[in-house]
């Protein structure tokens, strides 16, 4: 059931949060499946909605510092800098866990993904929940990353007893992932913040290669991704004129060699890569409905949210 995010619909989601139940809630990212961190039965409910596999970890959200103390074991100097300079936002961070966190939200795993969100609803429901919530994006596992309220009940609906509505997520694209665990700093996922931006406050950032088994969210070779076959091509002379009638097309921003398909969907009207960030799953949604045999997309150049982006659409072909 959706409901307008007001002072009393955020008291009820804290409500159920604390009697176990899960709550979809709106970030500046994407939308959040959240349950009671500390509670591995509460978080189990997560996974079953989704069909997320059990070794895939979750990103536990927390507002302010006794909430990251009690998440995490401990903190380095190198981490706080970057929470310092980018949170509350689109950052998260794999650092030791607490004893608090049970294994089921970090599949096992020593480390536990954290981020402080950006979002006066979530950090609302932070705030009357009193406890960390974890939460992976509100959708069926793999699929698209929901964008809105009306994204999350499409695909979920009944099988969430709330879902808060905060409106469209401004970023539109999940956090950027730094790993702290290891000799030096690792990039495991690009995402709302670039990397150029992280080496600025902690020098160089190690690229992490995607692993068989994922140490945080969103490392898996496919994800984010549509029913609709999407394919991605470096230009518009690589899809041929026959491919082109019952397929639609992804641009960054306009080309007037867009011609021959059955639709294009523009992201941006100059290019810009916060507004591509902030359109392309619902963009993605709204192809993915439309019926077409086949998707194509352009590439962007990879340089701040452009990382994050093209992450995105490999996974997502």
């Amino acid at each position: 059931m959706i409901e307008l995010a007001t002072s009393e619909s955020v008291a009820r989601a804290a409500a159920l949060i604390r009697s176990g139940g899960v709550v979809a809630f709106p970030t500046e990212t994407v939308y959040g499946l959240g349950a009671d961190a500390t509670n591995a039965a509460a978080v189990a409910q997560i996974f079953a909605i989704k069909a997320r596999p059990s070794f895939d970890p979750l990103i536990v959200h927390i507002e302010g510092a006794a909430m990251l103390d009690a998440v995490a074991a401990q903190v380095p100097d190198p981490a706080r800098a970057l929470l310092a300079a980018f949170w509350p936002g689109p950052l998260t961070v794999v650092l030791p866990k607490s004893v608090a966190i049970p294994d089921i939200v970090t599949a096992g795993l020593p480390s536990v993904a954290v981020r402080q969100p950006d979002h006066p609803v979530a950090r609302a429901l932070l705030r009357a929940a009193g406890r960390p919530i974890a939460a992976p994006s509100a959708n069926p596992f793999g699929y698209v990353s929901p964008t809105s309220a009306a994204h999350v009940d499409a695909q979920l609906g009944a099988r969430v007893p709330l879902i808060l509505d905060g409106g469209p997520c401004r970023v539109g694209i999940e956090s950027t992932i730094i790993s702290f665990i290891g000799a030096t700093p690792a990039l495991l996922r690009p995402g709302g913040i670039g990397l150029e931006d992280i080496e600025r406050v902690i020098g160089t950032v190690h690229l992490a290669a995607d692993a068989p088994l994922p140490s945080a969210p969103g490392q898996l070779p496919s994800h984010y991704a549509p029913r609709t076959p999407l394919e991605l091509v470096a230009q518009l002379a690589d899809i041929p004129a026959a491919a082109r009638t019952a397929a639609a097309l992804l641009l960054p921003r306009p080309d007037p060699a867009a011609v021959g398909f059955a639709c294009v969907e523009v992201l941006s009207d100059d290019g810009d890569l916060t507004v591509v960030a902030a359109n392309l799953f619902a963009a993605l949604r709204r192809l993915d409905a439309a019926g077409y045999t086949r998707l194509f997309a352009l590439p962007v150049a990879e340089v701040g949210l452009g990382r994050a982006i093209m992450d995105r659409l490999r996974r997502a072909s």
